[in-house]
């Protein structure tokens, strides 16, 4: 996959969403704000790896990729 990623949303950890380098944004329509970056997911992943946080699943909704995190 390529990116944008989306990584969070307006109640996302401002510190973790800094490490990313994700961007807050409302699109038009939405009542809520997102957080997402421009690396693919692979990249993404691999910081959230970094930080301690494992894949626990991943699903597939529609053309949109899903992951589970889950940090000890």
């Amino acid at each position: 996959e390529a990116g944008p990623t989306m990584v969070g949303d307006e109640h996302s950890d401002p510190d973790l969403m800094r490490f990313l380098g994700a961007m807050k944004r409302n699109m038009l329509g939405n009542n809520f704000s997102e957080y997402y970056v421009n690396d693919a997911p692979r990249v993404v992943l691999d910081k959230l790896e970094s930080r301690g946080y494992r894949v626990v699943s991943m699903t597939g909704v529609g053309q949109t990729l899903v992951w589970c995190l889950h940090r000890e």
